[in-house]
């Protein structure tokens, strides 16, 4: 992470993509929160349902522990993983605290060049949605070949759903087409 303190937070940057060969579907949040910076993993606070809603889409039983297994679980599935800012500034971990003006988009170009047979782009949570319809999607003509699907954030920060309604829901957006795939 680096950072420089100033009015409108410390300029965080992210981490690079978690991506395999036989990825098809791309999760996208906006920038890693500050648990995650720190321990420089995905989705490192203990409370985001992430971890626990990719076990329960894709996982066998032992659930993984270490982020190795985490990444290997990911792998199996044929999921990849980034955000849609490669820098902002934000006071916090909130999305809501992002400062719009100092967001740097990610290379979604480059990255889907690179990975071919992603053909689903998945936001976890409204605010990776919006910034990535902004200021990534006008500049990708991918309309005809990727569909982009919305779901709910598994921040603890979003907390009108618990964890197994959230599992629930990213199951019924996600997981019959990526199976069928």
């Amino acid at each position: 992470m680096k950072a420089k303190a100033d009015s409108h937070g410390p300029t965080l940057t992210a981490f690079a993509p978690v991506a395999f060969s036989n990825s098809t579907l791309l999760i996208l949040g906006s920038m890693p929160g500050a648990v995650s910076l720190q321990a420089q993993e995905y989705y490192a606070h203990p409370r985001n349902a992430f971890w626990y809603i990719m076990q329960a889409l894709f996982g066998t039983r032992p659930a993984p522990e270490s982020y190795d297994e985490k990444l290997a679980l990911l792998q199996q599935a044929g999921v990849a993983l980034w955000d849609v800012l490669a820098q902002c500034k934000r006071p916090g971990s909130l999305d809501a605290d992002i400062d719009r003006q100092t967001a740097v988009c990610n290379n979604f170009a480059d990255f889907l060049i690179r990975h071919p047979r992603i053909n689903k782009i998945a936001f976890n949570g409204r605010a990776a949605e919006q910034l990535f319809r902004k200021n990534a999607l006008p500049d990708l003509g991918i309309a005809e070949t990727i569909s982009l699907v919305s779901l709910p954030s598994t921040s603890p920060a979003m907390a009108t759903l618990n964890k197994m309604q959230k599992a629930d829901i990213w199951r019924e957006r996600l997981l019959q087409d990526h199976e069928q795939q």
